[in-house]
């Protein structure tokens, strides 16, 4: 029987895959603390050994008709995205997939009311909410298997609940998975206007787009501490209010596999909460806790490296 035994909310911008003297550049001299958050999280995480595969729920690929999940036996290529090909170009990526994994989650769609369709096709388009978090976490780990599902367009929150059910019996189906769950997307996601964007560029949170979505970001990242996923959830007409990054559909996927509003999971955040031109980005981790996703627990330090 296989496990979710970690998870994560991180952050996927362009800044963080630009060298180094741009990043800088871009930040009045001062690296950006979602990459060093970035390469504590792979100290810290992915490079045990008490996991095998990658699930990314990746709010850069939107389908219409079903979910999708990737079924290759191995992804490899060079990546140059249609939206930013001046900072990320022919970025070279090589993973190996895990197509047992996809077809069982495919097998659920019927019990969870949804519907679900694992592709095998090479030819199938990447994304950089994929693409660049692998590029931190795991290119070196050859071993680790990598699988995506986007977000699907039509689709309502209640949809992607569903999706996230039938991820976790997916998982359950297939024995002796120990899988690490990536919602790969932002908090709020406004832009500045391309006029004004340059001047917005720095991550000091200051730059968000507006105070209250900075205030509604930062309030769930409290909730998330707490381990209070049921007040995230039951305020979503309220956070969409400030366009979460994907009608926030990368979390409720995650949220749907991990319990709901009965997952108990408390966030360790690595990096500081910080602006991309106008957007809220934070990465935040949860261990399995002792007992299961919705077991209770007592409560743990903040980590050191928030």
């Amino acid at each position: 029987m296989g496990e979710i035994v970690g998870a994560g909310l991180l952050a996927h911008v362009p800044t963080i895959v630009l060298p180094e003297e741009t990043r800088l550049e871009l930040n009045q001299g001062k690296e950006i603390t979602l990459v060093t958050g970035l390469n504590q999280l792979r100290k810290d995480v992915f490079e045990r050994d008490d996991y095998d595969t990658v699930v990314v729920l990746d709010s850069h690929w939107a389908t219409t008709v079903e979910f999708v999940v990737t079924a290759q036996a191995r992804r490899a290529g060079l990546f140059t995205s249609e939206e930013l090909p001046r900072g990320m170009c022919r970025m070279p990526y090589d993973f190996p997939g895990d197509p047992d994994l996809a077809h069982n989650i495919e097998k659920f769609a019927d019990k969870h009311g949804t519907w679900i369709t694992a592709i095998d096709d090479e030819y199938l388009p990447v994304y950089y909410a994929t693409i660049n978090l692998w590029k931190f976490l795991g290119e070196g780990l050859p071993d680790k298997r990598w699988v995506t599902i986007g977000v699907c367009q039509t689709g309502d929150m209640e949809d992607h609940l569903r999706l996230g059910r039938a991820l976790a019996d997916g998982i359950a189906a297939t024995p002796g998975r120990r899988v690490l769950l990536i919602a790969s997307g932002a908090l709020s996601h406004t832009f500045w206007p391309l006029r004004e964007l340059r001047d917005h560029e720095a991550s000091d949170p200051v730059h968000i787009r507006t105070p209250e979505a900075r205030a509604a970001d930062e309030e769930r990242i409290a909730w998330f501490k707490e381990g209070r996923h049921d007040r995230v959830l039951d305020t979503m007409d309220e956070f969409w209010k400030y366009k979460p990054e994907a009608k926030f559909f990368h979390y409720l996927m995650m949220a749907g596999a991990l319990g709901e509003r009965a997952c108990v999971a408390r966030a360790r955040q690595y990096g500081e909460y910080e602006n991309s031109i106008g957007t809220g980005q934070v990465h935040l981790w949860f261990d399995r806790p002792e007992g299961g996703w919705t077991a209770s627990h007592t409560p743990v330090q903040e980590s050191a490296h928030a």
